[in-house]
């Protein structure tokens, strides 16, 4: 299979991509390194400099290469900026994506996977969440994606396009193999962030709200091994080619922790004592969220085999002393 990988030098992406080419899938990324890193595409993968915006390019891209496939990663992520910039989100996540997906259609691209999120809940009134449940997002970000998912249902009903939206938990973790990891600078990833202070890249790290109706007033979160993300794409992949309907899932393991347990599971791991700093809530952080992924399971035949945040935050660290030997 001939695959389009947007935002393939990115954290999630480059994973994705080293899965494709462990599979032996052919793979072009498309990737405007705005965040991404060139360094962490695969060198059997072909990188092509660019935005998932332009046409041009990427119907020459579906053309030369005989996509087969998009798999679409490229979007901003942070949910505090959304807030501030919305107008910024709607167009690199909700025009582009809009874009991208006619240039699909055009080129005759019969599969498409987006990279969705679980922020399209907002702040569930019961967890874990089912793909069923009302989709009332909070931030610009979660509404984003959620525009993008609407725009995927209505185009897949009028045009020979069938697509998976996976709504992702929080992603943590690198690949086991020490190939790719977090690499952004100033990642606002919690378990990325606390690493960086274990290993003293940061003199301290913040806790955005201790007054949550939670077990220790900290937010409560999925977190789901990128490797097990990635697995999960190339699960949705075999299935559309099989012949699968579009369909839309949840990927996470249905358990949460808080922000404190994550934190305790970085010191122990590091072996270090980090400044933790309390400070206030951010806006557009729901109290908890946890993903009920029975659909995935028994639809694509999904099996996660990095549910442990202790391997979670073990991967990560590794990752971490590897960058700071590459920059040093």
């Amino acid at each position: 299979m001939s695959v389009l990988v947007t935002g393939g030098a990115g954290y999630i992406g480059s994973h994705m991509v080293l899965a494709l080419t462990d599979a032996g899938h052919d793979v072009v990324v498309l990737d405007n390194l705005s965040t991404g890193m060139a360094w962490a595409v695969s060198t059997k993968a072909r990188l092509v400099e660019g935005d998932i915006a332009d046409q041009a390019l990427v119907g020459r891209l579906i053309k030369d290469h005989g996509v087969d496939a998009v798999v679409h990663f490229a979007g901003s992520i942070v949910v505090p900026d959304s807030v501030t910039d919305p107008l910024g989100y709607y167009s690199n996540n909700t025009c582009k994506s809009r874009s991208l997906i006619e240039s699909a259609v055009k080129g005759g691209v019969p599969y498409f996977i987006f990279s969705s999120t679980a922020a399209v809940y907002g702040s569930p009134k019961s967890v874990p969440v089912r793909e069923s449940d009302e989709l009332l997002p909070i931030s610009p970000y979660g509404t984003s994606k959620l525009m993008t998912e609407l725009m995927l249902r209505d185009t897949s009903a009028a045009h020979d396009l069938n697509y998976i939206a996976l709504r992702y938990f929080n992603v943590a973790g690198a690949d086991p193999k020490g190939r790719s990891g977090q690499s952004t600078p100033r990642a606002t990833h919690l378990i990325k962030v606390a690493c960086e202070t274990a290993l003293g890249k940061r003199d301290h790290m913040a806790v955005f709200g201790t007054d949550y109706d939670t077990p220790d007033g900290t937010c409560l979160r999925d977190y789901i091994h990128v490797s097990d993300l990635v697995a999960a794409h190339l699960d949705a992949l075999t299935y559309l080619k099989q012949g699968g309907d579009s369909q839309v899932f949840n990927c996470g393991y249905g358990k949460g922790y808080s922000v404190l347990d994550v934190i305790g599971a970085v010191e122990k791991e590091s072996g270090r004592k980090m400044d933790v700093r309390l400070s206030e809530r951010r806006p557009g952080d729901p109290a908890e969220i946890v993903a009920n992924a029975d659909k995935a399971r028994a639809t694509l035949g999904w099996s996660p085999k990095h549910a442990d945040l202790d391997l979670i935050v073990n991967t990560a660290l590794s990752w971490e002393k590897h960058l700071q030997t590459r920059n040093a």
